[in-house]
């Protein structure tokens, strides 16, 4: 017999079970390119293709993402990994100065007609020093030289306190809202209990 589901209360709050994690998720979207802003050194940085490479991928989207309790691709099969990088709708791209890799953007054009923005994200330390913005401006380069309608992306309040002003300084328009509820991947495994202490584990 399976437990009863908790009703989500529209004024006010819902308790979930322990081992449950929760966010605010902010859904946007850009209709044609902006003016991108200019970027300071940008010779420095650089895009390589990920497509094929999933440790590769795998090993930054990690880097990047456990202190923030990204887990979407950690939980994912190898094979459905493979699906996805191996799609030729799919562009997945290491950022890199030269020595390391130091940010990963992934686009997503299976869509018709749109492109999503799935993943854009900086290991930690880079952020704030114009590798953000040099990363952001590619992504839209990149996203708006095909002939696409919509350019959309959605972030979440599990995420770096600044990458929702970011997009929408970026020139992304907020339209949706919704919460997501998910098994908390540090109870599973998946992630090291200690990583992202900013969201308390509750078994």
């Amino acid at each position: 017999m399976t437990s009863p589901q908790p009703v989500l209360n529209l004024d006010g709050y819902t308790d979930l079970p322990s081992g449950k994690i929760a966010a605010v998720v902010t859904y946007l979207e850009m209709r044609s390119p902006p003016p991108l802003a200019p970027v300071e050194d940008q010779e420095a940085w650089s895009l390589q293709r990920l497509n094929g490479e999933r440790d590769r991928y795998r090993k930054l989207y990690r880097r990047i993402g456990e202190p923030w309790l990204w887990f979407s691709r950690v939980v994912m099969p190898d094979a459905d990994l493979a699906g996805i990088l191996d799609d030729p709708k799919v562009d997945a791209y290491a950022l890199t100065d030269g020595k390391d890799d130091i940010g990963l953007l992934e686009l997503d054009f299976r869509p018709q007609g749109e492109v999503e923005l799935a993943f854009l994200g900086l290991v930690p330390g880079v952020i704030g020093k114009g590798a953000g913005r040099f990363l952001m401006n590619e992504a839209i380069r990149l996203a708006f030289s095909r002939p696409v309608e919509r350019f959309f992306v959605h972030t979440c309040s599990l995420d770096n306190p600044g990458a929702l002003p970011f997009y929408i300084r970026s020139g992304f328009t907020p339209y949706r809202r919704a919460i997501e509820v998910a098994d908390d991947p540090r109870l599973q495994g998946f992630l090291p209990r200690d990583c992202a202490p900013q969201i308390p584990v509750l078994s």
